[in-house]
């Protein structure tokens, strides 16, 4: 069968284990993607540690915890995953929508090239195997935000798979000292958004939004190699700059274009996994690590106590710093899986495997995009240690604030002053100002060549130290 037929669009251009076991002893299951605001669906995270992060229990037994997260984001196109409808965050209520996206009688899907490209560039980014052939699957669930009555997702053959992502976390919670971690990744796939439901408790009503119907998302599903709320933290702010950096995501949190589902359990060491359970949604770093850090917590303290897990998915309450119940799943959802019909295969080439007089815009060449990815967070913060001589932290703080890098490098442009100092007054001067006026670097009062004169007076020893943080 030929490949499906690609809708070219312009590209938008901006530029720790803790163990959870799923269902009755560890039921796996599918995985399958959900792209919803509500709970929807089975998790499919399988719940296979790496390693064990342990906690003394009463009597000097000890616990282990497994955590799975599953991460959608949405890519950065003009144009949604199988319509032409625009594209954004900011637009009026039903303003983007097509006769797909509203899934009209007679209407089909055209896949578009840029979300193909940014899940072919995210899935090289991240270690994976890109599959050159990749199917499409219809998963059927009814909701009001879900217009069709199903998504168009990838569940049995994804286009990338087999992956893994390196990260750092602060040993013992000090900045001198960092571990390299790696957590694995299943699969990576393409699929549709669903709409938003809107409640209003005051009228006793939901309003149903469709501008997000049919918007693209990548599913990134890992397996459960982490073992508390930091270690995840730390994953997801490397995919999130890791996805800024190939342009294939904004990746902006508080917009919903990065959102996580943890997978969640403890048992003891040796022993079987213990029943798990979801914390959907989280749509913050910091939300994430406080939500699970409490579910690995209660769980315990629920053990303890004689009670059980229930397998069920929960929401994280930031106000009361806990995690409510939001339904069971001891009844399984049949999703009744079928073949998108409407989709051929998505078939994709390297140089060896292109055929000959193909049309450039309807094949995607697999090494073409690997020869041009950028340069990825983990290269840079190398080279800035290399290039500079900073300390390793040093270069993580610098690329984990939005905008800093940029700054630094600007100001080292325009001053004669030793990086070591630079690197000193911009992590500890300004970006301390700047959190003192719960600023961003791009609100910055000072530019970096106002920083970059002002090294240069402090070098030149025409002002005094204490002089010249009186400027900041």
């Amino acid at each position: 069968m030929a490949a499906p037929m690609l809708r070219g669009v312009s590209p938008v251009r901006r530029w720790s284990l803790a163990w959870v076991d799923g269902g009755s002893r560890h039921r796996r299951t599918s995985p399958n993607g959900s792209t919803s605001n509500r709970i929807r669906e089975q998790s499919s995270v399988a719940q296979q540690p790496l390693h064990t992060a342990q906690k003394p229990r009463k009597g000097g037994h000890k616990w282990a915890a497994v955590v799975g997260l599953e991460i959608h984001a949405q890519i950065s196109s003009n144009s949604k995953l199988f319509s032409g409808s625009q594209v954004s965050f900011t637009a009026p209520p039903n303003s983007l929508v097509s006769f797909f996206d509203a899934s009209l009688p007679g209407t089909l899907p055209v896949l578009n090239r840029r979300c193909v490209e940014a899940a072919v560039m995210t899935g090289l980014a991240l270690n994976c195997r890109i599959n050159k052939k990749s199917l499409f699957d219809r998963k059927h669930y009814f909701y009001a935000d879900l217009p069709a009555g199903y998504q168009i997702t990838q569940q049995r053959l994804p286009i990338a798979a087999n992956g893994s992502l390196s990260y750092g976390v602060f040993v013992g919670n000090r900045w001198s000292h960092m571990a390299t971690k790696t957590v694995r990744i299943k699969q990576i796939q393409l699929e549709q958004d669903s709409g938003k439901s809107l409640h209003d408790d005051l009228r006793s009503q939901t309003l149903i939004d469709l501008n997000r119907a049919g918007v693209g998302l990548l599913e990134v599903v890992m397996e459960p190699d982490l073992s508390c709320g930091e270690e995840a933290a730390a994953v997801v702010k490397e995919l999130q700059l890791i996805l800024q950096a190939l342009g294939t995501s904004q990746a902006n949190m508080a917009e919903g274009q990065l959102r996580v589902d943890a997978n969640i359990s403890v048992h003891h060491p040796g022993e079987p996994l213990g029943i798990r359970t979801e914390v959907k949604n989280l749509n913050s770093i910091r939300f994430l690590a406080r939500a699970i850090d409490h579910e690995i917590q209660r769980q315990i303290n629920e053990l303890e106590s004689g009670g059980e897990i229930l397998n069920e998915t929960r929401s994280f309450d930031p106000k009361l710093g806990c995690t409510v119940p939001m339904r069971d799943k001891e009844g399984k959802q049949d999703y009744r899986f079928m073949p998108e019909p409407n989709l051929p295969p998505l078939v994709l080439y390297d140089t060896a495997s292109l055929p000959a007089g193909a049309d450039s815009q309807q094949v995607i060449n697999i090494d073409q995009i690997r020869d041009a990815l950028p340069e990825l967070p983990s290269a840079t913060r190398k080279r800035l240690v290399q290039q500079y001589g900073m300390l390793p932290e040093h270069s993580f703080a610098l690329l984990n604030e939005a905008g800093l890098l940029q700054f630094f490098q600007n100001v080292m442009k325009e001053t004669r002053a030793e990086p070591k100092k630079v690197t000193s007054w911009v992590l500890n001067t300004l970006l301390g100002y700047l959190k003192h006026h719960n600023l961003a670097v791009s609100e910055s009062p000072i530019t970096p060549s106002a920083l970059a004169g002002l090294l240069d007076l402090l070098d030149s020893k025409a002002i005094s130290s204490s002089a010249a943080k009186q400027q900041v």
